[in-house]
């Protein structure tokens, strides 16, 4: 029996069952569903948005996965994380150990890079810190490092026969008295010191100026250079490096303008002396002192005061509120002084900004310093700080309010010390093959991945003895993170800057890294965000998991990942109440015959439909100029008002850079003033022409669940103000806040409203719990006694869309905002569904309704982001139809995209590329969809025109 069950007899291939089983699961809305998923296979989970792909894989599957681990604990560890809820299911037999690789951004921590989670970073710190030869950052020279037996051979070598002082430094370029110091010189028994190149007797009481530089050493020896003193000169040499904390220097007294020289037992720059300490894997860490820029602390950059947001209008007149943090003259201390320097210069407080000369408003922002003050140079009789130093101050404030304030007027610069490289300027000297770590990490992976190749001809036998086995890790790791698709992103591109399809798809090529086997993986549409093109790279890497000997399950709507598939599951048909059933599962070549609503868009019987006539639009563009952010070469932009517009290219192109990060913070700032700074652009024309921008992303609509779809919308406060004025409310003397679950009344205390108890982990995520006294429902029972058409406020919270729009049907004001989440989509989710479980599609289509249901003005300029996340093909058509219906009023609707079906819909393309990264950021192709398919340049091209061959167009 037990050779049986050793690993690599052939028995043990019959034990692992060949399925993973499902009973009965009935989690959320899925209808006591049992099913049998082949292991060891890729195997896709699709249907409708909301039928229920996520309850089985995520809630069902996983959550069960996750449990036995936990049982796995002592009894003692899981005291300390409480009870995980058994998912609703009878039994799942089969299971592996399970591994999520979910959309939820990993960390909004600014210290996190790409390099830190891919551990990447790491690798090339200990390479560094190991291999890597020391440069002088004064003269560039190479540093050296000598034994004390080196150092006493270069001098009877180099000094022969000739006079010599020998120096232990012990003060570098710093101020202060050091009377002390001297003192204990003195008690050493030494008679003399050489102070600032000047070599004095100690003397009692001796003392230097406190507030100059000094540099102070001690005369160890003085003797003349002989072979047969060799003796004393090694006794003295030891003397002065112990006394100089292993540094010394040396002095040919005779020698016109004589410049010591300077001997280290540590790396050292002998022209000038300057000392690195060894290098450590610390050293070159960004989230460690020793190894951090000290003015950025290693953040790459820093919070700048600057002259434009402290005058944000030069117009006005000081009095007015020209200087911003100011505000209206009022009659305070600062206003006094301000009056008085600007009296003395001929001006007031009443004089406009822009008209008062250039020097004295730079001494009134940037202060009068003691020695202009005095010097009679001008008219200025008093010292002055100057607006900006003094805000600078307060920027350390304890006050959280004075922070807050003063953060208003800062802007992210990047940190001039260390250039945005994070680290100190020794960590920037320390190279490898001409190239230091922080030059390594802004190249994109592409690039970085082929500095690697070879490097062992371009190293030295020792480097390539010492770096052979961290090369190999560092390779392999790159690799991966190629496979998936990612060749752009570089190693320094802060982690919250990610996409949730990115930062997925990161954690996937460090699975693959981990090359565990047996693992079932469970993924949520890794294919978000991805061209076409890269989608084949990321098939080919799950394809790569499951042949290692892994179990993968995909939840997804991408065509390419169902046909590639080796199992799907279609489940459905409906969302919501109307899903949870498997409507088909088996080969993709069974599900193309099943007749279910996936399958009828695969085979082309349904289809998202095109239009014969394009829109005229108004006529009119908006043209931005000359836009240099990040990978962006000049680009010219004209988008086309009042069109469906879509922005394509491969992943890493310089999209989002144009218009996330250029086209909407000038447009936010235009409007609404916002204080976020648009990256490097030449000019914008237009903007008068459009009269507000909106913007619809992927954030969570709220990080608690408090957050709702009824409180996001605003229905909400009207739900609360009908049942404020049921007959039993007003008996009761209840109010709408009596309705709000967010404030004392009629709320169950218990759990604050919520319905839910957190419980915090200490090394696990949070659980929520259901409230034990209110059992989720969130208000106490008085408050729930009040009912319209037969329900309390709690049934209408957990009523669906869908339901509600029945309900609702003869309250306008309600339902123009229920209808609208309905239209786009999400008539399955139910109007108090915590915003912590809503996908980044979800949230985004919540906004967009929201949107929706505002009146609007035929001249808003909508920016969405891949709006098509988490939507299945029958999805993508509704929403499809709400994006031409904006278009169709006159407003402009510009789309950040990768989805074909509807991309082909658009009025107008912009296509960016060719390439991701630094082979980007140019305008490829632009004009209707198929004239951009025609002109064939570029990736988009080629999938388009595939795509429009085989679409149909309305009959209409």
């Amino acid at each position: 029996m037990h050779g049986q069950l050793n690993g690599h007899s052939p028995a043990s291939q019959h034990l692992e069952a060949p399925f993973i089983e499902v009973y009965g699961a009935r989690e959320h809305n899925l209808k006591n569903v049992s099913v049998q998923i082949p292991r060891n296979r890729l195997v896709v989970f699709t249907g409708i948005s909301g039928s229920g792909k996520s309850s089985l894989a995520f809630d069902t599957i996983y959550a069960e996965g996750q449990r036995r681990y936990m049982e796995t604990f002592s009894a003692y560890a899981r005291s300390f994380m409480g009870g995980l809820e058994r998912p609703d299911v009878d039994k799942i037999e089969g299971l592996s150990p399970v591994i999520s690789i979910e959309q939820k951004t990993t960390s909004r921590n600014p210290r996190s890079t790409v390099g830190t989670i891919t551990e990447i970073y790491d690798f090339l710190r200990l390479l560094y810190a190991r291999t890597a030869e020391a440069f002088s950052y004064a003269t560039g020279k190479k540093m050296i490092r000598q034994s004390d037996d080196q150092i006493i051979n270069y001098i009877l070598k180099h000094f022969d026969g000739k006079k010599l002082v020998v120096l232990a430094p012990v003060v570098k370029g710093r101020k202060g008295h050091y009377r002390e110091d001297f003192q204990k010189i003195a008690k050493l028994g030494f008679a003399k010191v050489r102070v600032d190149g000047e070599i004095l007797d100690i003397t009692p009481k001796m003392q230097v100026d406190r507030y100059k530089i000094h540099d102070i050493e001690i005369v160890i020896d003085r003797l003349v250079v002989k072979e047969e003193d060799r003796f004393r000169l090694s006794g003295s040499v030891q003397n002065a490096l112990t006394h100089g904390k292993g540094t010394m220097l040396v002095l040919d007294p005779d020698a016109k303008k004589a410049q010591p020289q300077f001997f280290s037992r540590f790396l050292m720059d002998p022209a000038t002396g300057i000392a690195y300490d060894d290098p450590a894997p610390n050293t070159f860490s960004f989230n460690s002192p020793y190894g951090a820029c000290p003015t950025c602390n290693g953040l790459g950059e820093v919070q700048e005061i600057t002259e434009d947001s402290v005058l944000p209008d030069r117009k006005l007149s000081i009095a007015r509120g020209g200087i911003a943090p100011l505000g209206e003259f009022r009659d305070i201390w600062i206003f006094q002084q301000l009056s008085l320097i600007l009296k003395k210069n001929k001006a007031t407080l009443n004089t406009p900004i822009e008209k008062l000369p250039e020097e004295l408003l730079k001494r009134l922002l940037h202060g009068i310093s003691e020695d202009e003050a005095d010097s009679g140079k001008g008219t200025f009789t008093e010292p002055f700080e100057g607006i900006i130093p003094f805000l600078r101050r307060q920027m350390d404030s304890e006050s959280d309010n004075i922070r807050e304030w003063i953060a208003q007027y800062a802007q992210a610069q990047p940190c001039p010390e260390c250039q945005g490289y994070r680290l100190k300027k020794e960590s920037l000297h320390f190279k490898m093959d001409g190239k230091h770590i922080g030059e390594l990490s802004v190249m994109d992976l592409n690039e970085l991945a082929g500095w690697f190749e070879g490097l062992e001809n371009r190293l030295t036998d020792r480097q390539n003895v010492i770096a052979r086995e961290l090369l190999k890790e560092i390779r392999k790791r790159i690799g991966f993170l190629l496979e998936v698709g990612l060749d752009y992103l570089n190693l320094h591109r802060p982690v919250r800057t990610l996409s949730g399809g990115e930062s997925q798809r990161i954690r996937l090529a460090t699975q693959i890294g981990t090359q565990l086997v047996g693992v079932l993986y469970i993924m949520d549409e890794p294919s978000i965000g991805l061209h076409q093109r890269d989608n084949e790279r990321l098939i080919k890497a799950l394809q790569h998991l499951r042949d290692i000997g892994n179990s993968v399950i995909v939840v997804e709507h991408d065509k390419d990942m169902i046909l590639n598939a080796d199992h799907v599951l279609d489940i459905g048909p409906g969302a919501g109440i109307h899903g949870g059933h498997i409507v088909a599962s088996g080969t993709p070549q069974e599900i193309f015959n099943s007749g279910s609503l996936t399958s009828q868009y695969l085979s082309g019987q349904k289809h998202i439909e095109l239009q014969k006539k394009k829109r005229k639009g108004e006529g009119t563009e908006l043209v931005l100029k000359g836009a240099k952010g990040n990978n962006l070469k000049n680009v010219t932009l004209k988008v086309p008002l009042g069109k469906l517009v879509a922005v394509t290219g491969v992943s890493g192109s310089g999209k989002s850079t144009l218009i996330h990060d250029t086209l909407y913070p000038i447009l936010n700032q235009y409007f609404f003033n916002s204080k976020k700074e648009p990256l490097a652009y030449g000019s914008i024309e237009g903007l008068d022409l459009v009269d507000k921008v909106i913007e619809v992303d992927q954030s969570p609509i709220g990080r608690t669940p408090r957050s709702n779809p009824a409180t996001y919308t605003g229905v909400f406060t009207e739900i609360r103000q009908l049942f404020g004025e049921m007959a039993e409310a007003k008996i009761r003397g209840y109010g709408p806040g009596r309705f709000s679950f967010n404030v004392k009344g009629g709320r169950c205390e218990t759990c604050e409203g919520a319905g839910i108890r957190t419980i915090e982990m200490n090394f696990l995520p949070d659980v929520h719990v259901p409230c034990e006294t209110c059992k989720g429902r969130r208000y106490n029972r008085e408050t729930l006694e009040v009912r319209f058409k037969g329900k309390s406020i709690t049934d209408v919270l957990d009523m669906t869309v869908e339901k509600a729009v029945e309900f609702f049907e003869f309250q306008p004001r309600i339902l123009r905002k229920i209808k609208t989440l309905n239209d786009v989509g999400l008539g399955y989710l139910t109007l108090g569904q915590q915003a912590t479980t809503l996908s980044g599609g979800e949230a985004q289509r919540v906004k967009l309704a929201t949107e929706l249901s505002k009146k609007d003005t035929g001249k808003t300029f909508y920016i969405l982001d891949e709006p098509t996340t988490g939507l299945h093909f029958e999805d993508i058509n509704h929403l499809a139809d709400v994006l031409q219906k904006l278009a169709d009023k006159g407003n402009t609707v510009l789309i950040i995209e990768h989805n074909l079906d509807l991309i082909k819909v658009a009025d107008h393309v912009i296509d960016i590329g060719p390439e991701g990264g630094a082979g980007g950021g140019t305008i490829v192709a632009q004009g209707t969809p198929e004239q951009v398919a025609k002109a064939g340049k570029g990736h988009t091209a080629r999938f388009l025109a595939e795509e429009l061959r085989t679409s149909k167009y309305a009959t209409a």
